[in-house]
């Protein structure tokens, strides 16, 4: 290996742990504005304490998210029956949610192994999706950067495993899944077992074509691009959003909340009106 190639792999790892200390400074401060938000709106000092510890434990759970659900079981249905509800009839094209023709584009970059990212995922998306996806206003593109995972070859291999399904176009399916099912950050839950779980999961994916479409060149060349897209923007932590008229010039967006989806959604409005 040459000099050169070994001070980008130095660079490349700099970021990453850059972007994981600055995902945790994000993470931690999203943590404690809710516990002072929930605090500010009880009556009681009694029923505060009380109140800020449930919301401090599910805070916690919805960090570290929970182990693989069996395909089929109980709580695998409920999961399938909400992402379902939440993505039916709005059409996907690989890595993008919503009309071709919408007229604003926001651009998510993300690690499926991310703890903000979920959080992202299943509060504030849902709205912005039920509000302005399903309406033609907004399209979203799915975007991978490393930040969360620790190791390049398992985010390249759960990456690609949800570009494959986009393949099908499945992907924002399986990549809600994921989310869904995500598990505690670092504990290496993130195996090949895992991701055939979680596409299991993914109602019509023809799992065979699945396997197949994995192994293609170009979809591991596209997490690459991906990669060298973030940089070229400077996004460092995850998620990190792009925002712009669509066919147009994306800029960088910073939201207000990260759980709320007020911020993107008087964003995307503005965008959609100008």
């Amino acid at each position: 290996m040459s000099s050169t190639e070994t001070d980008q792999d130095t660079t490349r790892k700099q970021r990453r742990e850059q972007a994981r200390a600055q995902r945790k400074v994000l993470e931690h401060a999203a943590q404690a504005s809710a516990v002072r938000r929930t605090r500010l709106t009880q009556l009681a000092s009694v029923v505060a304490v009380i109140v800020v510890g449930i919301v401090v434990v599910l805070i916690a759970s919805g960090a570290s998210g929970g182990h693989a659900v069996v395909s089929g079981g109980a709580e695998a249905r409920k999961v399938d029956g909400e992402v379902s509800k939440l993505l039916a009839g709005i059409p996907q094209s690989a890595n993008v949610l919503g009309q071709p023709t919408a007229p604003v584009t926001l651009q998510y970059y993300g690690d499926l192994e991310c703890p903000v990212c979920r959080a992202f995922t299943l509060s504030a998306l849902p709205s912005i999706i039920a509000k302005q996806v399903r309406s033609g206003e907004l399209r979203i593109e799915y975007h991978s950067l490393e930040t969360a995972t620790r190791e390049p070859e398992v985010f390249k291999a759960q990456q690609v495993a949800a570009l494959a399904a986009g393949r099908q176009n499945k992907m924002w399916n399986f990549i809600e899944t994921f989310y869904h099912e995500q598990g505690e950050e670092d504990s290496g839950y993130v195996t090949e077992s895992f991701i055939r779980g979680i596409a299991s999961q993914v109602p019509g994916l023809n799992l065979s074509r699945w396997a197949g479409d994995r192994g293609e060149a170009a979809l591991a060349s596209e997490v690459e691009t991906d990669a060298q897209s973030a940089s070229n923007e400077h996004l460092e932590g995850t998620p990190a959003f792009l925002v712009g008229r669509s066919g147009g010039a994306m800029t960088k967006f910073e939201p207000s909340s990260f759980t709320e989806s007020g911020s993107f959604e008087a964003a995307i409005d503005k965008l959609a009106k100008s």
